[in-house]
């Protein structure tokens, strides 16, 4: 079943280019080379997902450097990454599934896999056909460019966004898909806590963090990540197919950009098999 829409054949295109990141494809390749450069992260072994921040990329740039770097160890396969973040602009009663055909950036189009979100529409609740919420999004976007750079060959997005939802009623559906295709990758995007002066901050993002890699739901539960949703997700798919959660980096916007006294926490973390 196919659910066509008046946007359905349309290219979405960059909403934050020359904001949150450079809009000159050089200029910004040049950058994200030299964040996944500057990135060392171990050798996990199968990583299958990641948690990356989204800010302006001169605030968390260096810290999803290690979020991206941990994929580019990765062999060099077609991959399919279920790209799931959080509705910032747009009231979503569910989860919003973008049916464009692709997604833009100054680097090129990524395309969308259009035969899983088929899948995932033609389940119905809490999956829904939303490209408005889509369209003003910059926590998919920010993403887009250093997928593009770690999987340049073949790389096709499962857009979503969470909004008033319950994360878990997903899991049964996206745990399937995800099981059935060893190439599938999970990428959550997140920030931490915000607006904290720097050392309230690191202790909150510390102890959401601690709880994100223990697997604690009900201390994340009460973290300010505003991936939130979407952290639970992965957390309840990474339980069900094993994988393990390993902590890459974590700063705030006082360690990369200087201010202390109102910061924005970011982290990268890795799950492998």
């Amino acid at each position: 079943m196919r659910f066509t829409g008046i946007q359905d054949t349309v290219i979405r295109p960059p909403a934050v280019a020359g904001t949150f990141y450079p809009a000159d494809p050089e200029t910004l390749r040049q950058m994200v080379l030299a964040f996944l450069a500057q990135a060392q992260v171990p050798d996990l072994g199968s990583v299958r997902a990641v948690i990356a921040p989204h800010a302006g990329y001169i605030y968390s740039g260096p810290v999803a450097g290690y979020a991206f770097k941990a994929l580019a160890g990765l062999p060099a396969r077609p991959r399919t990454v279920y790209l799931m973040g959080p509705a910032h602009y747009v009231y979503v009663p569910g989860i919003a599934v973008a049916t464009f055909q692709g997604f833009a950036t100054p680097l090129g189009t990524v395309p969308v896999a259009s035969e899983i979100v088929d899948v995932l529409l033609a389940h119905g609740r809490p999956f829904l056909p939303h490209n408005e919420a889509h369209v003003p999004e910059h926590s998919l976007e920010v993403e887009l460019p250093f997928l593009q750079t770690v999987f340049p060959n073949a790389l096709r997005i499962v857009p979503m966004l969470f909004g008033e939802v319950d994360p878990f009623e997903a899991l049964p559906t996206l745990t399937e898909l995800i099981q059935s295709d060893p190439n599938a990758i999970v990428v959550v995007s997140s920030d931490l806590s915000h607006y904290h002066d720097y050392w309230t901050a690191r202790e909150l993002d510390l102890a959401f963090l601690d709880a994100v890699l223990k697997g604690d739901l009900d201390r994340v539960r009460e973290g300010e990540a505003c991936g939130l949703l979407p952290i639970m997700a992965l957390m309840g798919i990474a339980r069900r197919l094993g994988w393990t959660p390993h902590l890459l980096d974590y700063r705030n916007s006082g360690d990369t950009a200087g201010d202390k006294s109102r910061v924005v926490g970011y982290a990268a973390v890795a799950y492998a098999e």
